[in-house]
């Protein structure tokens, strides 16, 4: 499984990935699943990934073989006049990769299910940032002010978190400390998401990266945070009034 969150901010793009990858409790892997590539100055392209991991290498592994000579590799990401186009090469390479995949398993009985999505984030000069998600089939959606971030993956432990802490003012290190808390609570959740993390920030009009960290168990910082996060629970859950059951409202 996997858990993978973008986010859009007025200052850019923050984006943060786990890396485990499993198929069963004694075969557990770490692999990359947050790739990005740029051109100073010109355009910066981030993707993360969550799904089968042999359809998931496959399309980062084709989208960088178009980069190396893009001018030659028609369609490239580094060539796309806008992010709808990025997003749209992105989509029709996942599903065309799914596709080819799924027709070589279709005589097995009971065979593999080929799936996957992708968040895409990035910026080209003289456009806005933008954000997307891109499903199996290949369409996607776009992030807005009513959908300002994407999950992929194992979703629904780390969402409420952002839902209720998430400002688009907000500042890059308030919003990595809000995709920790967020990953830290799926990790606790989830025994299929696991760390190393993956942090990438995107800085509007920078076109490089503004910061890239992995961080491992053994970080003190994300230590302090999932440390901090759960004596606040705890005290926040202290704090609420008393439920009184009706045999103490009988007393009364």
């Amino acid at each position: 499984m996997t858990y993978c969150v973008g986010m859009m901010l007025d200052k850019g793009l923050v984006l943060m990935s786990d890396t485990r990858t499993n198929s069963g409790v004694d075969n557990i892997s770490v692999f990359r699943k947050m790739h990005h590539w740029s051109v100073p100055g010109e355009r910066i392209i981030a993707l993360m990934t969550a799904g089968n991991l042999a359809t998931t290498q496959s399309v980062i592994s084709l989208l960088e073989e178009r980069t190396k000579t893009p001018e030659e590799r028609e369609p490239s990401i580094l060539r796309a006049p806008t992010m709808f186009q990025v997003a749209n090469i992105v989509g029709d390479l996942l599903a065309e990769t799914i596709r080819k995949s799924q027709q070589s398993n279709d005589h097995m009985s009971g065979g593999p299910k080929f799936t996957a999505s992708i968040i895409l984030a990035g910026q080209i000069a003289g456009m806005e940032p933008r954000l997307f998600l891109i499903y199996p089939e290949g369409n996607f959606i776009e992030a807005s002010e009513d959908t300002p971030f994407f999950q992929i993956g194992e979703t629904k432990y780390g969402r409420p978190i952002i839902l209720r802490a998430y400002n688009r003012t907000m500042e890059f290190g308030d919003a990595a400390k809000l995709l920790m808390v967020s990953m830290d609570s799926t990790l606790a959740a989830n025994l299929s998401v696991g760390m190393p993390l993956d942090l990438l920030v995107l800085e509007k009009d920078r076109f490089v990266p503004t910061h890239e960290q992995r961080i491992h168990a053994s970080d003190e910082f994300f230590q302090a945070i999932s440390k901090g996060w759960s004596e606040a629970l705890r005290s926040a859950f202290n704090e609420l009034p008393p439920y009184a059951l009706d045999t103490d409202r009988q007393k009364d």
